[in-house]
């Protein structure tokens, strides 16, 4: 895998403040002992031993050293994808930095930089009213610019790697920068190279993305279609209008994080041959299902677990959500335990119907 030492980013680290002063900044920022609870959209309970805000892009060199005391360390976000431990042995970097650029304005594309702090609703919502489309389809998505990579996040017929340019990545081990194109990045459905390197190496700093200036709604999905404003609309449809429609779809079907501790869509939708498509198709004719380039079908998971029964099903303080059989929730209280004593349940449950293996999305830590 080829990393770019990013010669043509040394701008990134002109006019910093001296080592000592970073330092001092930072210590400032670090504390022993840190609930976790109102950091993880689930709302679970847990503590961390060690933790420390990164505000500012100029605190990696910092970061490093200061992580290197640890044994483990984990890059927290937004905490919309994480399912955390009731205690976390190790250091957590909450990556808390701000800032939107436009970096490049060509015949065909804009280049639009965003720190890996920025929420990624704001970031996208932003995107829009400056008319660098693209991105709209992926509105309300919970978490951080710099943890959307990482999930290769993706909605409503638009992938994060269908827009991506390019980041910025500080190497926590070699204690360098790098520039990552995408062929670095390992994109795949609801995976990347970061999912599977160490945890805690990798520093997201910035991600650049490439907006098309001839842009084209994508209304592939049939909730798109059915919309009454975008068919209203015809051929003039704009992207404030998709992004208005994704925005009230979202809240129609999905749960508000802040109301009730969620982790957004739990499951990944398993993709399955033609053949095992076929079988399950014959004895289940109401199967939900898209045929995917390779000839293989994505089965919506949602589906598979609502036919099983499990929508608003409780296991102690974690259920299912009553109108998004994708959705787990915390109905107060819940930890770690209980969300995985769920999801398994539900596993195992769905491989003895269905004989499909269902996979996760959100992140164990701990």
């Amino acid at each position: 895998m080829f990393f770019q030492q990013a010669g043509v980013c040394l701008c990134f680290f002109a006019g910093l403040l001296p080592d000592i002063l970073s330092s001092v900044g930072l210590l400032l920022l670090h504390v022993i002992e840190q609930d976790l609870t109102s950091f993880n959209t689930l709302g679970l309970r847990s503590r961390a031993r060690s933790f420390v805000r990164c505000v500012s892009a100029e605190q990696v060199q910092a970061l490093s050293a200061l992580a290197d005391g640890y044994r483990h360390v984990f890059i927290l976000g937004g905490g919309s994808n994480v399912v955390l431990a009731p205690e976390l042995d190790c250091l957590v970097i909450k990556v808390e930095t701000a800032g939107v650029e436009l970096l490049g304005d060509t015949n065909g594309e804009w280049i639009v930089e965003a720190q890996a702090g920025e929420r990624w609703h704001d970031f996208v919502e932003r995107c829009v009213e400056q008319g660098w489309n693209g991105l709209e389809n992926l509105a309300l998505i919970p978490g951080t610019v710099g943890a959307a990579p990482v999930q290769n996040i993706g909605a409503y017929g638009v992938e994060l790697d269908q827009r991506f340019h390019s980041l910025l990545a500080w190497d926590m081990r070699d204690k360098r920068l790098a520039e990552l194109r995408a062929e670095d990045c390992g994109f795949s459905y609801r995976n990347s190279f970061f999912k599977q390197a160490e945890q805690g190496r990798w520093l997201i700093v910035a991600v650049r993305f490439r907006l098309p200036k001839a842009w084209r709604p994508v209304l592939s999905y049939p909730d798109l279609q059915r919309h009454p404003v975008l068919q209203a609309a015809g051929s003039g449809v704009t992207a404030r209008q998709v992004f208005d429609a994704v925005c009230q779809i979202r809240q129609s079907k999905l749960p508000d994080p802040a109301v009730l501790g969620n982790a957004g869509s739990f499951f990944k939708n398993p993709v399955v041959s033609l053949s095992a498509y076929e079988a399950l198709k014959k004895e289940h004719p109401d199967l939900v299902a898209y045929l995917q380039p390779d000839g293989s079908y994505k089965l919506a998971a949602g589906w598979l677990i609502d036919q099983a029964g499990w929508k608003g099903r409780r296991m102690g303080a974690a259920g299912v959500h009553e109108r998004q059989a994708l959705v787990l929730v915390n109905d107060g209280g819940a930890n770690a335990g209980d969300i995985a004593a769920l999801a398994d349940a539900i596993k195992d449950d769905i491989a003895a119907r269905f004989g499909v293996e269902l996979e996760q999305e959100p992140v164990r830590v701990g």
